[in-house]
């Protein structure tokens, strides 16, 4: 997903509509390629950098990193830092996040009925 700058017209508009419907609101926390594949590996349990990298082969390190952040600072993941050597970073879902999974469930239903179609 690009980022939108904040002193954008389109960046006023998603905030604008975010915050009179929620489904734009969640929409705007979860769209893009990136951050859905991250949460569906994510449902899963938690996982380390590398490990999404492997499972998201046509993101890039720093695409991934970007992502990360943006998630964590949307309180959709959580980051662990363990005191080791090398240093070991897991991800995993928060809580509100764990809540998306049936969503995201029900959105694969959705896709494979709808790609039949089509």
């Amino acid at each position: 997903m690009s980022k939108v700058k904040e002193s954008s017209v389109n960046y006023e508009n998603r905030q604008q509509l975010g915050s009179e419907c929620s489904q734009i609101y969640a929409t705007n926390l979860i769209g893009g390629q990136w951050t859905l594949a991250i949460c569906c590996h994510l449902a899963k349990g938690k996982l380390r950098f590398g490990e999404l990298k492997k499972r998201i082969p046509n993101i890039t390190e720093r695409m991934l990193t970007l992502q990360l952040r943006k998630m964590e600072e949307n309180k959709l993941i959580t980051r662990t830092v363990y005191a080791e050597v090398p240093p070991r970073v897991e991800y995993e879902l928060t809580k509100s996040a764990i809540q998306l999974i049936p969503i995201l469930e029900q959105l694969e239903v959705w896709g494979e009925k709808h790609k039949k179609m089509i």
